[in-house]
């Protein structure tokens, strides 16, 4: 269970193909820099980014200056971009959120993407395979809020379908009680 005030998140580095020091189509590399436990340890930062390093160290069953030096070597590489924290603010500014996926026309996406990440209630975009060639994250005050957007979206040239869902509620990773 998190706190009401803050829930803090890890930001772990993305990989693409284009990077010449690794990338997700040669998994052995991307193993050589990350073991089972800077996974664990990355993990257990989702879940608690505010855990000490004694609580990580017993949760995974390490010392503390392993956790230590593995934290120091993950950021030294990259692969811990940074700390960041949630307030409630964050949270509940827009207490109204959906999903919505468009299917656009033609070769417009980063056209589309950029007009879609100028409207103030689109939180991201995300371009993705399948049926859908973008996913927007929206937030709004109300439902006729997000009605508005969702008519502004479909109003942008290039988009030819969608598909809302509502976000009801949210789980995310907390800290586990062992035993």
């Amino acid at each position: 269970m998190f706190s009401p005030w803050c829930l803090a998140e890890v930001a772990v580095k993305s990989y693409n193909s284009a990077e010449a020091d690794i990338s997700l189509f040669n998994p052995s590399e991307r193993a050589a820099i990350m073991d089972d436990t800077d996974q664990a340890l990355i993990a257990a930062l989702r879940r608690d980014g505010r855990a000490t390093l004694s609580e990580l160290a017993v949760h995974l069953g390490l010392a503390r200056a392993t956790i230590r030096a593995r934290m120091e070597r993950l950021q030294a590489a990259g692969e811990i971009a940074g700390f960041t924290v949630l307030t409630r603010g964050d949270v509940t500014a827009a207490p109204v959120r959906a999903l919505m996926m468009i299917g656009i026309e033609g070769r417009g996406a980063e056209k589309t993407m950029a007009r879609l990440s100028g409207l103030p209630a689109v939180q991201a975009v995300h371009s993705t395979n399948g049926r859908w060639d973008l996913i927007a994250e929206i937030g709004t005050a109300t439902l006729l809020e997000l009605d508005e957007v969702m008519f502004r979206v479909r109003e942008i040239d290039g988009v030819v379908t969608s598909e809302t869902n509502l976000l009801l509620s949210t789980r995310r990773a907390g800290p586990r009680r062992v035993g």
